[in-house]
């Protein structure tokens, strides 16, 4: 079976819901980015997250972030042994390959900007000293976006450091029946097995990287990004790293479809989840009842979509 069908498959065992959210978080993984889990409690986030995990193979570690957290307690600290008379590095949970941030936006903006330089480097340094993280090295955050008392919300900085912002909403009726019979001890979770490993999944993401864009595509992401920062309603717009993101999760989910081209529906299907939490929309416009996502769908039927054959240009 092929390999993304068969990661699909699995992770279904223990993630029951929609397909297309599974697909959505592996571009975000395909494509080498860290992905933002926001949604109400009890849909299934904590267990997407580990699911998904196992499926590929990784070592996982799991950091609830609470208001205590500190941020040695994410990337380690240095130990003085008094037999070696010299200061040992003591690794936290960052030194795995998938790390579930649970209600990131619950911690201290300190701590939350621990994991700064290891999403965007791929290191930590702890007492001066830089030690590489492991590889593939995939950030998996939560959040919950009702309740805010006692939260610290993530700022523009390091929201721009997350590839794509996915929310998986309520399940469908027959899925939520299905939920209803499964166990309180998980087992389908406990069982699941890895069906790649880390390396294919590193071989994955090269060959991802490979799909091929045409000129014209290329044009059409700068376009959708310079629209952002030119809209009315925009405070904020999206950032050229923004764009390098859509630019990379487009091929990406062109791989997973099996195709190694990309075409104009790949960019539109993915635009919304790689740009909608970069944008900081206008007060006034929130006050007449404005959103991210309803402004880019504005700024997708405003912007020529260049044609493209079905196949490879």
């Amino acid at each position: 079976m092929d390999k993304i069908a068969n990661i699909l498959k699995h992770t279904k065992k223990a993630f029951i819901g929609k397909e297309e959210i599974i697909a959505k978080l592996l571009t975000g993984i395909f494509s080498g980015g860290h992905i933002l889990i926001e949604d109400v409690p009890g849909v299934g986030k904590t267990t997407l997250a580990q699911a998904i995990a196992k499926t590929l193979g990784c070592t996982f570690a799991r950091i609830q972030f609470t208001p205590d957290l500190m941020p040695a307690d994410v990337i380690g600290i240095s130990v003085y042994e008094q037999q070696t008379g010299q200061f040992v590095y003591r690794p936290g949970p960052i030194m795995h390959q998938v790390i579930l941030a649970d209600e990131i936006n619950r911690t201290s903006p300190r701590t939350q900007a621990s994991l700064l330089e290891a999403m965007a480097e791929g290191q930590v340094t702890v007492d001066g000293k830089t030690y590489s993280l492991p590889s593939p090295f995939i950030v998996l955050a939560t959040q919950n976006p009702v309740e805010y008392e006692g939260t610290y919300p993530l700022p523009e900085a390091q929201l721009d450091r997350f590839m794509l912002r996915i929310s998986l909403g309520y399940p469908d009726f027959e899925a939520e029946k299905t939920i209803l019979k499964i166990p309180a001890d998980k087992k389908e979770l406990l069982n699941l097995e890895a069906v790649i490993t880390p390396q294919e999944l590193l071989e994955m993401q090269k060959a991802a990287a490979t799909i091929y864009m045409t000129d014209s595509l290329e044009d059409y992401i700068v376009q959708l990004t310079r629209a952002t920062r030119e809209h009315g309603d925009i405070m904020l717009g999206v950032s050229p790293r923004g764009a390098q993101h859509l630019y990379r999760a487009a091929k990406a989910l062109a791989y997973i479809k099996q195709r190694d081209y990309v075409l104009p529906d790949d960019i539109k299907d993915i635009v919304v989840p790689v740009f909608a939490h970069r944008l900081v929309i206008r007060p006034e416009a929130l006050l007449r009842g404005r959103n991210a996502e309803e402004i880019l769908q504005e700024i997708l039927n405003d912007t020529y979509v260049p044609v493209v054959p079905d196949g490879k240009a």
